[in-house]
C-alpha cells in the first residue's frame, strides 16, 4: 500500500528543510509540518483553482475576457504546481483551453510552441508574477505571445496551402529526383535547410551525379519551385514560398530561471 509520503514524492513537488516542508502556493512560501499537510493544502488551491476556472468562463458566474482567463488561469496554476513534473504542460494546456472557451469552438494555436522559443522571458515573466502578486505586467507579455501563436499558426496554415498549390502545379512537370527533394524540404517547414539546399545536399537526397543535380536545381528555378541565392560554391537554393508571421527565436537577455 502507498504510504502518504509515497504519493506527495510521485504527485506534488516540494522541499524538504528538515522536518518541515516548504511549498510554494500562489507566489507565497507555505511552512507546513508533515506530507500530509502538503498534500491537503494543494488539494484546497487546486479545488479553489477549478472553482475559479469554471465561475469565470464564458457560462460562469463572473466571466472573463478569453484573453485575461487564458493569462490567469496558467499564471495561477503554475503558482500552485502541483506536480513534480509536467506543470508547464498541462498550466500551457488549461491557457489553450480557456483560448477555446472563448472562441466557442477547438482552436489551432502554436502557444507551446512560441512559449518554448521565449522561455527565457517566460519564466522571468512567471517569477516576477509570483513575487509580487502583480499580474498586469505578466498579462500584457502574455497577450503579446498568444498573439504571435496565432500569427504563427496561421503562418503555417498558409504555408502548407502554398505547398499544395505548388505541388498541385508542378505535377507532370518534375521528375522523381525532383519530387523526392521538394517534399524533403517540405519537411523542414516555411525556412527550409538551415543555410539553404545546396548541390551537394541535393545529390544526397537523390543519388544524382552533380551534373543532373545541377540540371535539375536549374529546372526547378525556371519553374518557380526554387529561388537561387549566391554564386559558385556559395549557391544555394530556397522553397520559393514564404508565409509571414512564423515565430523565430528572439534575441532575449538570459535570466534567472525561477526556483518556486
Amino acid at each position: 500500500m502507498q504510504t502518504v509520503t509515497d504519493f506527495v514524492k510521485q504527485g506534488i513537488e516540494h522541499i524538504l528543510t528538515g522536518p518541515d516542508h516548504l511549498l510554494c502556493v500562489f507566489g507565497l512560501l507555505l511552512l507546513v509540518s508533515s506530507p500530509w499537510m502538503l498534500v491537503k493544502t494543494v488539494a484546497v488551491e487546486m479545488a479553489a483553482f477549478i472553482a475559479w476556472f469554471n465561475a469565470t468562463g464564458p457560462a460562469g458566474d463572473q466571466p472573463l475576457p478569453a484573453l485575461a482567463r487564458a493569462g490567469l488561469a496558467h499564471l495561477y496554476f503554475e503558482s500552485i504546481h502541483p506536480f513534480e513534473d509536467g506543470n508547464g504542460r498541462l498550466g500551457r494546456g488549461i491557457a489553450e483551453k480557456a483560448l477555446a472557451n472563448g472562441a466557442g469552438q477547438p482552436s489551432l494555436t502554436a502557444l507551446s510552441l512560441v512559449i518554448q522559443l521565449r522561455r527565457k522571458e517566460y519564466y522571468a515573466q512567471l517569477e516576477a508574477a509570483n513575487k509580487g502578486l502583480e499580474v498586469d505586467a505578466w498579462l500584457d507579455w502574455f497577450a503579446d505571445v498568444v498573439l504571435a501563436a496565432q500569427a504563427h499558426t496561421l503562418g503555417w496554415l498558409e504555408f502548407l496551402i502554398q505547398k499544395t498549390r505548388l505541388l498541385d502545379r508542378l505535377r507532370g512537370q518534375i521528375n522523381a529526383r525532383q519530387e523526392r527533394a521538394l517534399l524533403r524540404l517540405f519537411r523542414e517547414g516555411p525556412d527550409g535547410f538551415t543555410g539553404g539546399l545546396s548541390a551537394g545536399k541535393y545529390m544526397a537526397i537523390t543519388g544524382a551525379p552533380a551534373a543532373t543535380a545541377r540540371r535539375d536545381l536549374g529546372q526547378l528555378v525556371e519553374l518557380g519551385a526554387l529561388r537561387r541565392t549566391g554564386q559558385l560554391k556559395s549557391t544555394r537554393y530556397w522553397l520559393s514560398i514564404a508565409p509571414q508571421g512564423l515565430a523565430q527565436q528572439p534575441a532575449s537577455r538570459r535570466r534567472r530561471e525561477p526556483k518556486c
